[in-house]
């Protein structure tokens, strides 16, 4: 069995972030978002993964590498422009052959992994094997419309009025049936080959598709608040550590990861949190659910509920909270001004002024 991994698109939800960076690499607890799925699928027994990669193609390679570091061998396939889910499977047949797969979102994020899946699909063999979880405004999603029996009876991309609240999640089990189904399918108004109207196409050709609705917890995260409430999540299962150095006026609570390397001088840093080697954290406070990446500095200030991503500095700026705050960047007091009222009013105005 083999894995399909999708690591191109724009990341236009995450801008200006993803203008340097790929979505697939921001990190969340310090280690990208795309990391964590491919663990999932080294831990499920799947090897071999080919990577759809687009204008980031350079960064995710090397980001990734030949795969080695995670227990994978991955083989990179270049997509022009996204033009959709069904698309990446398109130009990948020769990559993946006849043989079954997994296809697995790479900015998506799944609790607790997919082994159990993976084997349930071995077992059983159906054409297709979709996730599903209830999300509050489907809209946004592709969305499985359930029969009485709990079979999959229809699929809709982003559908103006949803027939369910059952969002697809980013992973996706097929076997070699899925190739007819994506050569089948016409564009949508979008202009992409949706994965739903090949999956529609399974079911109307009466294919054998299955489904499995996840309590568990999942995130596309593709914006900011997903990405924050990720980094939450994950740091709330992180074990205290305290590799690096914690002076004598500092004061470290809960679960705090302070890596090799980094520094905590005159500050206070309450978990969950993780501070990155090289960092140097100084007569400052770090509050819960803060990832700090490595060779940052921050200094004077107050980080909370925030991402900072590596070799960033915070100096002197009070506090800062729900942030996403990208590479190399700096953050500063603004120069002092005098404090005024600009006004240009029209004749008979009334104008109050609360000082």
């Amino acid at each position: 069995m083999k894995a399909l991994v999708l690591s191109g698109g724009a990341g236009t939800r995450l801008r200006p972030i993803t203008h340097t960076s790929a979505k697939q690499l921001v990190p969340v607890a310090n280690k990208a978002v795309l990391f964590y799925g491919l663990e999932s699928l080294a831990e499920a027994g799947i090897t071999d993964v080919g990577m759809i990669v687009g204008d980031t193609a350079a960064e995710i390679e090397e980001a990734v590498g030949d795969g080695s570091r995670f227990g994978l061998k991955v083989t990179y396939i270049p997509q022009e422009r996204p033009l959709g889910l069904a698309h990446a499977v398109l130009i990948a047949r020769e990559y993946l052959g006849d043989d079954d797969f997994v296809m697995y979102l790479g900015d998506n994020f799944i609790v607790g992994g997919i082994t159990g899946l993976v084997e349930e699909f071995r077992t059983h063999r159906p054409d297709a094997q979709i996730l599903l979880t209830r999300v509050a405004d489907p809209r946004s999603f592709g969305v499985a419309e359930l029969g009485p029996d709990g079979r999959v009876i229809g699929l809709e991309e982003k559908p103006e009025r949803p027939k369910s609240d059952l969002a697809l999640v980013g992973v996706y089990l097929f076997t070699p049936a899925i190739h007819e189904a994506v050569r089948a399918v016409e564009p949508s108004w979008r202009g992409e080959l949706e994965i739903t109207h090949a999956l529609q196409h399974l079911l109307d050709t009466r294919a054998d598709v299955r489904c499995t609705v996840i309590e568990g917890y999942w995130k596309d995260t593709g914006n900011v608040g997903d990405m924050l409430e990720v980094n939450r999540m994950v740091l709330e299962g992180m074990e205290r550590r305290i590799d690096g150095e914690v002076d004598d006026v500092s004061e470290t609570i809960g679960r705090v990861v302070v890596e090799e390397g980094a520094r905590i001088v005159n500050s206070r840093i309450v978990g969950p949190a993780v501070i990155g080697a090289g960092t140097v954290v100084s007569d400052s406070y770090v509050g819960p659910f803060t990832s700090v990446a490595e060779n940052c500095r921050i200094t004077d200030s107050e980080v909370e509920f925030s991402i900072v991503l590596r070799d960033s500095s915070i100096h002197g700026v009070g506090r800062i909270e729900a942030s996403l705050i990208g590479r190399h960047v700096e953050v500063t007091p603004a120069p002092s001004v005098p404090s005024a009222h600009r006004l240009v009013l029209g004749d008979h105005s009334k104008v109050q002024i609360h000082s």
